[in-house]
């Protein structure tokens, strides 16, 4: 069964640092294209950042230049390193893999910018 377990999550003041994890078990990992999508109080879930099997690198305009997202298949673990953080990043974060045509989620990792 496929599970996947996002962490990292928390307070930061703007201009700050925060990365985010997600371990996933029951798929094979280095085959599987991985993302992070967000959802902000009353808006709609958007996707923040895409790392393909082939390793290449996917971002939403709104996030180019702050965030980066890596992986690391021997760990079977992605992350999303965000740096420059803005007040407008406050979300619930969550991992997403699509694998034989299923859609599975992480829990959500709640990151919080503010003074």
């Amino acid at each position: 069964q496929v599970q996947l377990v996002d962490s990292g999550g928390g307070l930061v003041q703007p201009g700050g640092s925060l990365r985010l994890s997600c371990l996933a078990s029951g798929i094979n990992f280095r085959f599987n294209n991985m993302d992070w999508y967000r959802q902000a109080p009353g808006k709609q879930r958007e996707l923040v950042a895409t790392t393909t099997w082939d390793g290449s690198t996917k971002y939403a305009d709104s996030v180019k230049g702050r965030f980066t997202i890596s992986r690391v298949n021997a760990k079977s673990t992605v992350y999303l390193q965000m740096n420059s953080l803005k007040p407008e990043d406050t979300a619930t974060y969550y991992c997403h893999v699509q694998s034989s045509g299923m859609h599975y989620w992480g829990k959500g990792t709640l990151v919080t910018v503010s003074s």
